[in-house]
This record gives structure tokens, C-alpha cells and sequence, in this order.
């Protein structure tokens, strides 16, 4: 019967390779189930307090004792092991509340959602395996049927031959699927729990509460009222930081390049220097120039341009004025070194055929430079566009997303969504919150993303 090997093989790992001749084949598989089973088996709590009661009754002991004591310790789902208790803290992210007269024995809520998820992803890996050996005890069965005969090392060498790329990149697939899959889905599964200030273990059990997080950033005023206007300001800020830093980039480019101006490598060097210097020591340079008191103020008003300082921080404008001012100082020798580079590309040849149409300096840009820049660095403004959005350096180091707005829930005048994520997460303990807030922006990015790269000519080729 063609399918004998394949039910077997699904009851006991390997057995249908057993049955189908391939002995080698069928050690490995039954390696995974064994593998499987120890890892439940040898986790399980219930062993560790069994192994306390065998050592108390020393010389005493009784067997019917001890398989009444293993029933009752496994009656207990804390008692499983790694997998079940995973599944199950998952599922119900625990009963135990932390109380007073016990303080040892308790479920800390986050801790079994964090391993649920690295259960539940251990299992799947599993489960491919057991597939895996269920549909090979199967396709060798009906070889065998075919008159084919296939032996285990032949196998493995041509499994080794066709999929050599597979196996080679397994590896860092399971690193990635861990390292970082599993902080994302942890993040994303925070957000429908009600894990904030008010719950926080080991005192007190999360629940899983659905969307009522979404509900609530939508619904209570002020935290849709605060969302919306910081989605509208964030937005602004990624479109109005690009462009400025990229149009300033652009001028220096086609300053610099323009024929009157001498010793053109030396000032290409000098406008770079902003770009060299780390971006942080500059933020904080700025914010220090900016104060009230600093350098900036203290030039103006003895100057006589100005009779009271002006508060670049502690002003909504000004203090939105300055973030993009100095994001342009710190993003146009980027757009300036690109865009140098682009115009070299371009053929001099369109540039005298204008020129002996009669078009001047300004129609040649408009006609023949700009179009060609544009196209050429149509992905970089997307990408630098999507990195503003989630520029938190920015808006951390100079403003601290101040100054403070009374009509913001925990946020302040110049707060973007990523810096606000922030204050809700260290500063007020709101998890859940900032993790809605953070789905919310990663489908923002992501489709911006995914869109950019659907258009690249990679993309399309492959």
C-alpha cells in the first residue's frame, strides 16, 4: 500500500523511511522527534519538584507515592514543559497574580508571551520537519513502486547538489525568524494587551484585550485629537525636510559647477564637512546655540537686529523653524555630493543642441537638468522622505519634542510619531499604546517602501 510508509512515518518520525529501505534517512527524522519529545519532557517543572520529593524521602521510597505525586505536578499546566507551557502562557498570558504572603509563585504575563512565541515558531519549524518526513516516505513509496531504486547517501547528495542555495541560507533564515521576527511579532501582539502602567507584572496579569487599543487612540478625544495632529505635523515634517535639504543640495550642486566659480574641489570639500561631522554633535551644538542665552541670540541682540531673544525651543514656530533649518544643514551635502555626481552623467550634447535652438541658462535647466535629476533621484527622495518620517534623532537631540502643548497627551509641539512611540514607552509606561502607534507607522513605511522597490528597474527585471 503506497500510503503506509507516510502514516507511519506520521505517528513515529522516520519509521515509513524504515519500511521504504532508507535506514539512514529514517535516523534523522526519528533524531528530530526524539529531539521534540526530550525538549518537553526535560523542561517540565514537574521533574524538578519530583526529584526534590525523591531526595526528602531518601530510603523511603514508594512508587505508587511517586506516579500520584508526577499525576498531580502535571495536572498543573506550569508544571508542562517548554512547549505546552508556551502554548498555553501564550494563550492566557497566566493565572497566578504576585501576592504578598507567596511572593515566589507567580506568572509574569510578558515573560510567557515572549516564550509562546518562541514555542509556537519552534514548533512550526518542527511541524516542516515532520512534513517533511511524512511527504519523503510518500514520493519515495511511489518511486519504489516505479521500479526506482534510491538509496539514503544517493539522496542526500542530490539533495545537497539541487538545493545547495536552501540549505546554505536555513541557517541565517532561523537567526532572522528569532532574532528578529520574534521581537516584531512580540511588539505587534503588545497592542492588543493592556500592558501599561496600570499592569505591570510580575504585580499585576495582562490580559489580552483586542482592538480596544486602536478603538481608544480613535475614539478618546484627546488621544485622537493628539494622533491626528502629530500624524499631520509628522507628514509635513518628512516632505518639508526632504525638499528643503534637497533643493538646497541642488543650488550648491549647480553653484559649485557653474564656470565663474574657481577652485571647485575645495569648496565641494568644505560644504561636505557639515555631512562629515557626526549628526548628533551637531544637534546638540545647535540646541545649545538656540537656547534663549546661546550664541545665536546673544550675536542678534548685539547686533540690534532684535531687542528680546528669540525662542527658538521654546516657541511652537520657532521651534519647528529651527528643526528644519537645521536639517537642512545637516541633509543638503548629501543631495549635493548626489546630485554633482548625477549632473557629470548627463550628455553635454543635449546641452549644445539647446543651446543652438536659442534656449538660455534658465530653459536648459528646466527642460534638460532638472528632468534628468529628478528621474535620476526619484528613489532617494522617497527613501530620505520614509527616513524623516522616523527621524528621532533629529527631533530627540534639538527640540525633545518640545516645547510642551497642554492640549497633547504626552507630547509636546514638535513631537513625530516615532518620538512620541518613545515618550510613551520609557517615559510613561503606555506599552500598548506606543505598540499600536508602531503598526501604524510600519505600514506607513513599508508601503511607501514596497512601492519604491516595485518601481526599481531590479525589481521589474527579476
Amino acid at each position: 500500500m503506497k500510503y503506509t510508509p507516510a502514516i507511519f512515518s506520521a505517528v513515529i518520525w522516520g519509521s515509513g523511511q524504515f519500511l521504504n529501505k532508507q535506514k539512514l534517512k529514517g535516523i534523522i527524522f526519528f533524531f528530530f522527534q526524539t529531539a521534540l519529545i526530550s525538549i518537553e519532557l526535560l523542561t517540565a517543572g514537574a521533574w524538578k519538584n519530583a526529584a526534590r520529593l525523591t531526595a526528602e524521602t531518601a530510603g523511603r521510597f514508594d512508587f505508587n507515592v511517586f506516579t500520584g505525586f508526577l499525576s498531580e505536578q502535571f495536572s498543573q499546566i506550569q508544571n508542562h514543559g517548554f512547549f505546552i507551557r508556551g502554548v498555553w502562557g501564550l494563550v492566557t498570558l497566566g493565572s497566578r497574580e504576585r501576592t504578598w504572603g507567596n511572593l515566589d509563585v507567580y506568572d509574569h504575563s510578558i515573560m510567557l508571551m515572549l516564550g509562546g512565541i518562541i514555542a509556537v515558531f519552534t514548533l512550526i519549524i518542527f511541524g516542516l520537519v515532520w512534513f517533511w518526513n511524512i511527504r519523503d516516505a510518500f514520493k519515495t513509496r511511489q518511486k519504489i513502486d516505479q521500479g526506482k531504486t534510491i538509496s539514503s547517501v544517493q539522496y542526500f547528495r542530490d539533495l545537497w547538489k539541487n538545493s545547495f542555495e536552501y540549505i546554505m541560507i536555513t541557517p541565517g533564515l532561523i537567526l532572522v525568524v528569532f532574532i528578529s521576527l520574534v521581537p516584531i511579532i512580540f511588539s505587534i501582539l503588545v497592542a492588543f494587551t493592556n500592558y501599561n502602567a496600570n499592569f505591570i507584572p510580575p504585580r499585576n496579569l495582562v490580559e489580552w484585550t483586542g482592538f480596544r487599543t486602536f478603538t481608544d487612540i480613535i475614539n478618546i478625544s484627546i488621544w485622537g485629537s493628539t494622533f491626528v495632529q502629530i500624524f499631520i505635523w509628522t507628514v509635513a515634517w518628512a516632505f518639508i525636510a526632504t525638499f528643503t535639504a534637497y533643493a538646497f543640495g541642488m543650488f550648491q550642486a549647480l553653484v559649485i559647477r557653474s564656470k565663474v566659480v574657481k577652485f571647485r574641489s575645495f569648496w565641494r570639500g568644505i560644504f561636505i564637512l557639515p555631512w562629515a561631522v557626526p549628526g548628533i554633535v551637531s544637534m546638540l551644538i545647535f540646541r545649545v546655540m538656540l537656547n534663549e542665552e546661546g550664541a545665536i541670540n546673544q550675536m542678534f541682540l548685539s547686533w540690534g537686529l532684535i531687542s528680546d531673544p528669540i525662542p527658538f525651543l521654546s516657541n511652537t514656530f520657532w521651534a519647528r523653524l529651527s528643526l528644519i533649518l537645521v536639517n537642512v544643514w545637516l541633509g543638503f551635502p548629501y543631495f549635493m555630493a548626489l546630485i554633482s555626481g548625477i549632473m557629470t552623467t548627463i550628455p553635454q550634447e543635449q546641452y549644445e543642441a539647446a543651446q543652438i535652438d536659442g534656449a538660455g541658462t534658465i530653459t536648459q535647466f528646466r527642460k534638460i537638468t532638472l528632468p534628468f535629476i529628478l528621474a535620476a533621484t526619484a528613489p532617494q527622495l522617497l527613501m530620505s522622505i520614509t527616513f524623516n518620517f522616523n527621524n528621532f534623532n533629529m527631533i530627540y537631540f534639538l527640540t525633545g519634542g518640545g516645547p510642551a502643548n497642554p492640549s497633547f497627551q504626552m507630547a509636546g509641539s514638535t513631537d513625530i510619531l516615532i518620538s512620541w512611540i518613545f515618550k510613551l514607552t520609557l517615559d510613561q509606561r503606555m506599552y500598548n499604546y506606543a505598540s499600536a502607534l508602531s503598526i501604524f507607522i510600519f505600514i506607513v513605511i513599508a508601503s511607501v517602501s514596497a512601492w519604491n522597490l516595485l518601481r526599481t528597474r531590479a525589481f521589474k527585471e527579476n
